[in-house]
């Protein structure tokens, strides 16, 4: 247990992969229920929702590595919650950034 002592295991790192086990059940479904042709968008090849959802996912990372990077994760507000209240974290702007770039790397990839 001491060689992933390092690894971050919180909330939003559980949300992360509770999401991304979700999607890849959702596309399996979806690519049984719905077979699907390549379709040819902006970049000009043939991808499949297998293939956007490997590019968004690569644009996720380099965009929460260069957040990291570029603005740190410091809080940017505390929620009243509890006693102590939630800090958020301002790497929570990165994901919603994320989010939308995979809608629309969807829509037009």
């Amino acid at each position: 247990m001491d060689s992933i002592a390092w690894m971050a295991w919180t909330l939003p790192t559980a949300i992360f992969f509770v999401v991304l086990a979700c999607m890849l059940g959702v596309m399996t479904w979806l690519a049984a229920a719905y077979p699907e042709a390549e379709r040819v968008g902006v970049l000009r090849i043939p991808t499949t929702r297998g293939d956007r959802l490997f590019i968004s996912l690569i644009l996720a990372a380099v965009i929460h590595l260069a957040w990291i990077c570029l603005v740190g994760t410091d809080t940017i507000a505390t929620l009243p919650i509890g006693e102590d209240g939630i800090e958020v974290s301002g790497l929570w702007l990165a994901t919603v950034i994320s989010l939308a770039s995979a809608f629309a790397i969807f829509r037009t990839v």
